[in-house]
């Protein structure tokens, strides 16, 4: 939604969105971590599935956020959307929008970085997809896939 220009991001009072809804009704704090109702019931089964994003970061991302800091996690966030808008430029055939956003989130910032290698621009496109769709996966043991309810 972010990526398409339907959602300015969390903190921006869009209220179709859940979370930002949840936000304005608690003071308005930036991470939910900062509510003083935090964890709450709506963080009980966050994990078990996805939907249009993937959540299985959100707690951790919680905890990440504390042990970092708020400057170095925003910084670390910033780099990872440079690096899927670098994806979603150099190596989207059309097909790949979902695992490269995938990716992004669930993958550590050093495996994202050293998943480009010069002279894959020389490649076709659809080859280039390919290419990247498979360094990505191998990366990491997490599965790049949305995990659907049952």
């Amino acid at each position: 939604m972010n990526i398409s220009g339907h959602c300015g991001g969390c903190g921006f009072g869009n209220q179709s969105c859940p979370i930002a809804r949840c936000s304005l009704e608690h003071g308005e704090p930036e991470y939910c971590f900062q509510c003083p109702e935090y964890p709450c019931e709506r963080y009980e089964h966050i994990d078990e599935f996805d939907s249009f994003i993937t959540h299985r970061n959100q707690k951790a991302d919680m905890e990440k956020i504390q042990l970092m800091g708020e400057e170095a996690y925003k910084a670390e966030q910033v780099e990872k959307r440079q690096i899927l808008d670098r994806l979603l430029a150099e190596y989207d055939d059309g097909r790949k929008k979902t695992i490269f956003c995938l990716a992004v989130n669930l993958l550590p910032l050093d495996g994202l970085r050293t998943a480009f290698e010069d002279g894959d621009l020389d490649l076709p496109l659809k080859e280039r997809a390919k290419l990247m769709e498979k360094r990505l996966k191998e990366r990491s043991d997490v599965e790049l896939k949305l995990r659907r309810k049952k």
